[in-house]
């Protein structure tokens, strides 16, 4: 699988479709991005495209700073250990107007989807 920068709008409910293969055995992953309101905050989750089996269900996107912070590192129990890949939030700008990606703001930020970062 290849790295992967996501192109999203700020649309409060997105889906990417996205070909991989953690464990060698490929599948059509769906990459949903929901906006939720109450907490301002942008949240992930990773399913099957055909079968709808859900692995990460509405996680918060939250952004890398001093070090990557590997959003699906406690996911990597799946696929028989393998994990179901890496997904990382980094600043898109130099300033952000907020820390992480808001309502608003999701442009200012970058979305990237790869293998396995170790």
């Amino acid at each position: 699988m290849d790295t992967i920068i996501l192109q999203p709008t700020d649309d409060p409910a997105q889906a990417f479709f996205i070909p991989a293969s953690p464990d060698g055995s490929a599948f059509q992953a769906r990459v949903d991005l929901r906006y939720l309101t109450a907490p301002d905050l942008w949240v992930l989750s990773i399913s099957d495209a055909v079968t709808a089996q859900v692995y990460v269900n509405q996680i918060p996107v939250i952004c890398s700073y001093e070090a990557l912070n590997d959003l699906l590192f406690p996911f990597r129990y799946l696929f028989q250990g393998r994990g179901i890949g890496s997904f990382f939030c980094l600043k898109g700008t130099d300033r952000p107007s907020t820390r992480d990606p808001s309502r608003d703001n999701l442009n200012q930020f970058q979305l990237l989807w790869g293998d396995r970062y170790e």
